[in-house]
């Protein structure tokens, strides 16, 4: 009996310790960069979903806190859920001190009294963080959506748009929203949460694409934007878009065609600029990748230009947005995560400086905890904080700027 009765006891602490142990791997990734594209989902998820994992330590810590603590594999199992508690913590112990920062940003740039001037906005969002958000979701209005649009064929490849718009119909503001991948996949589908809320808000949407590289290479993606731009201002009264007021915005390698496209001296009039994690200076993050480097940096860029800095000088300059930052252009609101292991922080700290020193509007936030690609997770803290910005920055770009 007594041999059973231990051997009970060892089996239930080895439960213990297993439900300890998932909650500390999945939340050390919060702080540990991913090696591998394999468990880069890790890497950006975790940090978006730390309020989940700081509930399931908490659960895993509870389990073996006010089970019947009979075996020493117990205290292992509190111990590691201490450490897994400590780890999901992070982000939210940060929260505070980076919304309070991104405000400084804002109001540095556009004044401190740059949110009177757009009071009379209506703001979905009132605080930049809900717990509530977090694990319910953020709720998205109706609003019209017409998919599948051909805006372009050049070589015979079909090129779409979808489009999303505020329930009533009227004129518009337009944001081009330019999706990422690498320049090599990805569709105006992605993120289509975020098109949803922001159409909901007032805007006409247009979630646009491009051709993919390694088939087709740069400076084909950047003719394609300009494609859907010149569409979009030949069908503006059909798609009931004011002109006059339109911004790009874009992510990752969309992020790096928004802001390039926008700095183009004959690109039709763009009021804004908005680049989540886009990449800014081609050469030097081929030079100097991240470390780790799951993505394999430079294997993505000789893909997109078609071989390395030494043998392509001129096409790295070409497709740097840093190169145009002396130009007149647009307001620019970067959004970087500060772990990002695919676009290293360095670079959009280079052209928000660049930009600030030829006398550009530019506002760079960064998100301390956050990896490449956060706001996939749409209503995790980093997306939260980016969205609450986000909003302000386009009303006060497209809706009040003269």
């Amino acid at each position: 009996m007594c041999i059973r009765r231990i051997g009970k006891r060892k089996k239930l602490a080895m439960y213990e310790i297993f439900l300890s142990v998932i909650g500390l791997f999945l939340s050390i990734w919060i702080v540990v960069p991913v090696p591998t594209a394999f468990l880069l989902p890790l890497g950006v998820g975790a940090p978006e979903v730390c309020h989940w994992l700081l509930l399931l330590n908490f659960t895993a810590f509870g389990v073996s806190f006010f089970g019947i603590r009979s075996h020493w594999l117990q205290y292992v199992a509190l111990g590691i859920s201490v450490v897994g508690i400590v780890l999901s913590m992070l982000p939210f112990l940060q929260l505070s001190a980076t919304q309070q920062q991104m405000q400084l940003a804002m109001e540095k740039e556009l004044g401190k009294d740059y949110l009177t001037s757009i009071e009379q906005q209506h703001f979905e969002r009132s605080h930049p963080f809900s717990l509530v958000d977090a694990f319910k979701g953020i709720a998205t209005n109706k609003i019209r959506y017409t998919p599948n649009i051909e805006f372009a064929s050049p070589d015979n490849i079909p090129l779409h748009l979808d489009i999303y718009r505020p329930l009533q119909v009227g004129q518009y503001p337009a944001i081009v929203v330019i999706h990422g991948g690498g320049w090599q996949s990805g569709s105006p589908t992605t993120n289509a949460d975020f098109s949803r809320y922001i159409a909901a808000r007032g805007y006409t949407v247009f979630a646009i694409t491009y051709r993919y590289a390694p088939t087709y290479k740069f400076p084909a993606q950047l003719d394609d934007v300009r494609s859907a731009l010149a569409f979009i201002q030949q069908h503006a009264a059909e798609y009931e878009t004011d002109i006059n007021r339109i911004a790009l915005l874009g992510r990752s390698a969309g992020a790096h065609l928004a802001m390039l496209a926008a700095y183009q001296q004959d690109t039709p009039p763009i009021r804004a600029v908005i680049s989540y994690y886009g990449p800014s200076n081609l050469a030097k993050g081929y030079q100097e990748p991240p470390t780790p480097d799951p993505l394999n940096v430079r294997s993505v860029l000789e893909a997109f230009l078609g071989g390395t800095p030494d043998q392509l000088p001129e096409q790295y300059t070409k497709a740097s947005p840093i190169h145009y930052a002396s130009r007149s252009v647009p307001p620019t609101l970067l959004i970087h995560g500060g772990r990002d292991h695919i676009t290293r922080i360095i670079f959009p700290r280079l052209l928000f400086q660049a930009l600030q020193t030829a006398g550009n509007q530019a506002i760079l936030l960064e998100i301390p905890w956050a990896e490449h690609a956060f706001d996939y997770i749409f209503n995790g803290p980093s997306n939260q904080l980016a969205l609450y910005h986000t909003e302000r920055f386009l009303a006060w770009a497209l809706k009040t700027k003269i």
